[in-house]
């Protein structure tokens, strides 16, 4: 979830991420499928995203001043509640949380692509009203990458938003930037959810 609004993301480099990221990648684009029998089909990914169904709480802490050096972080919590899309396909995320930097609003759409078996993530806050170029990846392992390139005062940067320690009652999602090509990277915003359980009802003969 980002707190930083989204340029437009450059269409060269966002496609060399995608084909780095793609089962066969660059190496692969032209060879004869029949001179290497060991690949496998590209996994269907299309539910990928089905843990994460339902309703959440989220502790969020983000960096004030990312790539200044700064390490002032703020927290807040909230709630985030993700719906299902096309059986799974898609889904609809949406996040409020309050802090001492006020009231934050977040919306993500995510998109399944059958073909290059990847996920786009596109964000929008509602101090911007509009959803910003999506970071594309896949699942591995349990563990979600996607990246974008994209504008950060004025200076290209890396984007890397990861989801990782998945388990049925709670995950975490990292984003960070980098600005020297990824050889290091600067976290910015840490969300850690955790499934929020329905309260019971009344047992028979209450």
């Amino acid at each position: 979830m980002k707190l930083f609004q989204r340029p437009a993301c450059s269409l060269l480099v966002c496609g060399m991420l995608a084909l780095i990221h793609s089962p066969r990648g660059l190496a692969g684009e032209n060879s004869d499928p029949s001179s290497h029998p060991e690949q496998v089909q590209a996994r269907d990914g299309q539910h990928d995203f089905d843990f994460e169904i339902g309703t959440w709480n989220t502790h969020v802490r983000h960096r004030l001043r990312p790539l200044t050096g700064s390490e002032t972080w703020v927290e807040m919590n909230g709630t985030t509640v993700v719906r299902r899309v096309w059986d799974g396909r898609a889904n609809l995320v949406e996040l409020v949380a309050n802090g001492s930097e006020g009231r934050f609003e977040g919306l993500s759409l995510r998109l399944y692509n059958p073909e290059s078996h990847q996920w786009s993530l596109h964000f929008a806050s509602s101090s911007a009203g509009a959803l910003d170029e999506p970071t594309v990846g896949e699942f591995k392992d349990g563990r979600g990458e996607f990246y974008s390139q994209e504008k950060f005062r004025g200076r290209a940067i890396l984007v890397r938003f990861v989801i990782s320690d998945i388990s049925p009652n709670s995950c975490q999602f990292e984003q960070a930037f980098s600005e020297d090509g990824g050889k290091t990277w600067e976290v910015n915003w840490i969300a850690h959810d955790t499934r929020m359980v329905e309260a019971a009802g009344p047992t028979k003969g209450d």
